[in-house]
């Protein structure tokens, strides 16, 4: 009959992560005890805060780490809540004890950052945006949503999240996951459907703190929801993440195309690249499988096309979203259509355009690596 010893039962719990914090909690300091007695094991674990959303999903972890060992009969699992000089030596250990920055800003971060941007309201930005993190993290990609529609905040209604963010110390938030997504909005810290009625100093600081504040730890891709046209938000994005990427959405109607131009177009006095068009309520697939061009024909190709001689760089088309009642049905529920219906034409556009933003434009495929190799 196996015994199992305290170093085994520790060595399984640093298989288990904190869901917000993506670490394991031996490394993060939340194993507060752990008490072997023949085939029983009592393990206590500490919280960030009290009122830590994740409680549930950390005790169940933790109990389904231990109890797969051998010779363990008995699991306990309870709760303590860590005091104000531990969650500070906590944010200390996270960011390396340096004062709060963009990371997604800093020299050699890993993080692609795409913001998605329009001309004008109306035309499905918000969707889509929630639906290629949805689409980026089913193919195991860490990713996050920064809601900067601050007047027009969705992102937590089309995600199903009302999960408020934990505050682990003054200047370090945890944010709400829904979808395997980490995602941050004003509308988190507002009461009801209140209006948020500010200028523009105070749209920049609330971007500013999402981006600092926030711990997002390891993203592989942070999506912005810019709000629609080129006012204060959209300056701020460039100024605070000079490196992001715009990704433009239109429709096929002309008169939104010439719209979403002016959007493209501050790429230039930004010096942003421009990743790509996004076409949304394109031709809408009808029963017996023909198509029907509800709002015309052609206006992604026409924006991709402006855009790629106006800034002088490659400006693709990265994809066109047919109208389907769909979308908008499970937005209204809270669950992204790639996830609820991935089969729909519109859920298999956003799969191939997240394909797309998937690799890193900077291969090395083909590049000379510098290895010394003397060809013979």
């Amino acid at each position: 009959m196996s015994t199992v010893t305290e170093d085994q039962v520790r060595e399984a719990l640093s298989r288990v992560e904190d869901p917000e914090l993506g670490r394991p909690i031996t490394e993060l300091g939340m194993v507060k005890s752990v008490d072997v007695d023949g085939s029983s094991v009592a393990v206590e674990i500490y919280l960030t805060i009290a009122g830590c959303p994740m409680r549930d999903t950390l005790q169940q972890n933790t109990y389904a780490a231990v109890a797969e060992l051998d010779g363990v009969d008995d699991v306990t699992v309870t709760t303590d809540v860590m005091d104000d000089a531990q969650r500070k030596a906590l944010r200390d250990q996270l960011r390396g004890g340096a004062e709060p920055v963009i990371p997604f800003a800093q020299p050699g971060t890993t993080t692609r950052v795409f913001a998605i941007a329009s001309g004008k309201g109306g035309v499905g930005k918000s969707s889509v945006t929630v639906n290629l993190a949805a689409a980026l993290a089913a193919k195991g990609l860490r990713v996050g949503i920064v809601d900067a529609d601050i007047y027009g905040h969705s992102v937590p209604t089309l995600m199903g999240s009302d999960q408020q963010p934990s505050v682990m110390e003054e200047d370090m938030i945890l944010p709400p996951i829904a979808h395997g997504v980490k995602i941050i909005s004003i509308g988190h810290f507002i009461e009801g459907n209140a209006p948020v009625v500010w200028r523009g100093p105070m749209l920049h600081r609330a971007l500013q703190q999402f981006l600092t504040d926030v711990f997002w730890g390891d993203l592989d891709v942070l999506l912005l929801d810019l709000p629609p046209g080129t006012g204060d938000v959209a300056i701020s994005v460039a100024q605070l993440i000079p490196n992001a990427e715009l990704i433009v959405v239109t429709t096929p109607q002309h008169a939104a195309a010439e719209v979403a131009e002016r959007a493209g177009t501050i790429a230039q006095q930004t010096r942003q690249r421009v990743a790509g068009v996004v076409e949304n309520m394109s031709a809408m697939v009808m029963p017996d499988g023909s198509t029907m061009e509800i709002f015309g024909s052609g206006g992604g190709e026409r924006v991709s096309e402006r855009l790629t001689a106006l800034t002088g760089g490659e400006v693709p088309l990265l994809g066109q979203i047919p109208l389907d009642p769909a979308l908008r049905t499970h937005g209204d529920e809270g669950t992204p259509v790639v996830l609820a219906e991935p089969e729909t034409p519109s859920a298999e556009a956003f799969a191939a355009i997240a394909d797309k933003l998937a690799v890193r434009r900077d291969s090395l495929a083909g590049k000379p690596l510098g290895l010394g190799v003397t060809p013979n």
